[in-house]
């Protein structure tokens, strides 16, 4: 297949190593015959969903009944333009996401209960067809190619809206395909032409789509599309050779994005994209080894399954980096993951899935008709919740490839402090400026925290991204040397001076280059777990210039706590869950340091962000301990936190 100059070639893609002829077209065009048959979700004719259970979808079978016959959601061009004229991206996506979620709820009725609900998945169905953008606002190119603000249908943008309305095409088709055919002679022919006009002629045609990777920039919308793109080639395309062309480009993508996985299967971009990028890749990966036989046991397959675990605190908390919340949404397919980890003997991602899929056992359509249909598919599957997930490993998470260390106090257990540190740089996917940056949780909730990802606008990924509070170091549990921002790039990074063991959970860090300084060493930061004295030491050690032009005299150290702060006489503060949503009380932490080493300015971050108010109540407090001027040059300052004895 022709590729575009400079693209990147990747040497050893795992995928097509393993597969070798099998992944070429002339045997997926053979291995392809009669797929759909071999799917795990059959078609509502097949008497397999006779033993599915409307029960284990009783809060979507409600609003289903509620919302028949009602208007159907109508996002309109002053919705899609309003990204273009204010940055609001939320008007036109939350319209044509209630429209897909209804759409989704109404294939799961029409399958169970049959032609009462056909008419509601038809005039759904239609509604996409005749929607003339499946591409979300904020990523169509109309207005930098154009100066357009509506969307232009001769030229079809591919992006993860696109994916996602194809796919939900895909599987409705696959699903209630014959009782269509019956109901709605042509429908299923338009079905095609759309899905084949808006997204498989420019996926083959364009080559210029950047989320494919050529130019060795990998992130998860490769998976994302992709494995929507193989969902609608399996389901939507009838000419054989030209499905088994698609695929074979899929399977070329997938393995781009699994070529830049590290060793450790850390995702950059943190545990929340995992689920829309690596766990997209394993979705796309079951889907081929049913349809073609192709067997994705791997051992990148492997790192990513244990990603998810190595990065939780306790309960619903995980350490979040990048742009992601710091507790699960509500919407996770934990029954993929579990499926993953039990085939491959991973006990702390099973155990851990499992407690998740056992409290959401009902199928969310925020997820996709793919995975709702999937679901409920294996609804018989039993799920043993624990009250203590298996935690990987007992001592805690080293992954070097991103430099993130978490540690715990009790190995094994989320009692007492956990500790997390990361350096990583600030070229990352969805990039937070967060060298050097710490959280650290009693029993499972974080108090020292990171902010995590605000609602999306138009500057979120525009060049004023990092006016956001929330993108900021001076929002992150680090260093501020005069003042400095940390700088954007993958040269403002860490460089590890030591790296953690199970007996000795210290991570040290040189923080110089993160702020454009003349080397790491300028700054040390050293985040230790000393369990046998049950604390949390974060000592900060620095050997600055004189201030650059663009910085001030000040050095701070600043710290981001959620719930509750109260600041005492002796050079002490306590961190309490006080304010956090879902956390009902629990101990908290004491920070105390030396009295002569800084004074504590406080700022108080009123959330008027719905998500981020979600995470964390109505405020984050962020404690700047300010160094005195005969220690500004040259210097150190120790934090120590212990958790609180308080019920």
């Amino acid at each position: 297949m022709a590729t575009p100059s400079g693209s990147v070639t990747v040497d050893a893609p795992p995928l097509r190593s393993a597969w070798g002829a099998e992944a070429s077209v002339p045997a997926l065009r053979e291995s392809l015959r009669d797929a759909r048959s071999r799917l795990t979700v059959p078609p509502a004719s097949d008497v397999g969903w006779q033993h599915i259970s409307l029960d284990s979808a009783a809060s979507l079978a409600e609003q289903a009944a509620t919302e028949k016959g009602t208007p159907w959601p109508q996002p309109l061009v002053s919705h899609y333009a309003r990204y273009f004229r204010d940055g609001n991206r939320t008007a036109y996506e939350g319209l044509v996401a209630g429209r897909q979620q209804r759409l989704t709820r109404a294939v799961v009725m029409a399958a169970f209960s049959g032609e009462g609900w056909l008419d509601e998945v038809i005039d759904g169905a239609y509604l996409l067809c005749e929607q003339s953008s499946w591409s979300w606002a904020a990523h169509d190119d109309v207005f930098t190619q154009s100066g357009e603000v509506v969307p232009d249908r001769s030229r079809p943008y591919l992006d993860l809206g696109a994916g996602e309305v194809v796919s939900q095409l895909a599987w409705l088709d696959h699903v209630l395909g014959a009782a269509l055919d019956q109901r709605a002679p042509g429908l299923r022919k338009r079905l095609r032409l759309e899905a084949h006009e808006r997204v498989i002629r420019p996926f083959l045609e364009r080559l210029d789509w950047h989320w494919l990777g050529l130019n060795g920039d990998v992130h998860n919308w490769n998976p994302w599309i992709h494995s929507n793109i193989i969902a609608a080639a399996l389901l939507l395309v009838d000419d054989a050779e030209l499905q088994a062309t698609v695929i074979a480009r899929c399977i070329e993508g997938l393995d781009r994005f699994l070529a830049s996985i590290p060793a450790d299967g850390a995702i950059d971009e943190g545990f929340a994209y995992w689920w829309n990028g690596a766990g997209r890749a394993l979705e796309g990966l079951a889907l081929l080894e049913q349809a073609a036989g192709l067997n994705p046991d791997l051992p990148v397959v492997r790192a990513l399954v244990a990603f998810p675990s190595s990065m939780h605190v306790g309960g619903s908390w995980f350490l979040n980096v990048a742009d992601g919340p710091a507790r699960a949404a509500d919407s996770l397919p934990w029954d993929m993951l579990h499926r993953w980890a039990v085939r491959l003997d991973d006990d702390a991602a099973a155990q851990l899935a499992a407690t998740f899929a056992a409290v959401e056992p009902e199928p969310n359509p925020a997820a996709g008709l793919g995975r709702v249909l999937t679901q409920l598919s294996r609804s018989s599957a039993r799920f043993e919740p624990s009250k203590r997930a298996q935690l990987r490993p007992s001592w805690g998470t080293w992954l070097p490839s991103v430099q993130i260390m978490l540690a715990r106090q009790t190995p094994g257990s989320t009692d007492g402090l956990t500790l997390a540190a990361k350096g990583g740089h600030n070229g990352e996917h969805h990039n937070h400026r967060d060298v050097g940056s710490v959280v650290v949780a009693v029993d499972g909730v974080p108090l020292l925290v990171d902010a995590g990802q605000p609602t999306y606008t138009a500057q979120t990924f525009g060049p004023d991204r990092y006016q956001i509070r929330a993108m900021q170091s001076a929002w992150h549990s680090v260093p501020a040397p005069f003042g400095l921002e940390q700088g954007t790039g993958s040269e403002f990074g860490a460089t590890v001076l030591q790296e953690p063991t199970p007996d000795e959970p210290t991570l040290a860090l040189g923080l110089g280059a993160a702020y454009g300084l003349d080397h790491p060493e300028q700054w040390i930061r050293t985040s230790i777990l000393n369990r046998e004295a049950r604390t949390v030491v974060i000592d900060d050690r620095w050997n600055l210039p004189s201030p650059a032009p663009e910085g001030t005299d000040d050095v701070d150290i600043t710290y981001l706590a959620a719930g509750t702060v109260r600041l005492g006489q002796d050079a002490t503060a306590t961190i309490t869950p006080e304010g956090i949503p879902t956390v009902a009380g629990g101990r908290g932490v004491q920070l105390r340091w030396k009295p002569e080493t800084a004074v504590v300015l406080v700022d108080e971050w009123h959330q008027d962000d719905p998500l981020l108010g979600d995470i964390w109540g109505d405020k984050l407090t962020r404690l700047r301990f300010r160094m005195p001027a005969e220690t500004r040059a040259s210097g150190a300052f120790t934090l120590t936190l212990e958790e609180t004895h308080e019920h």
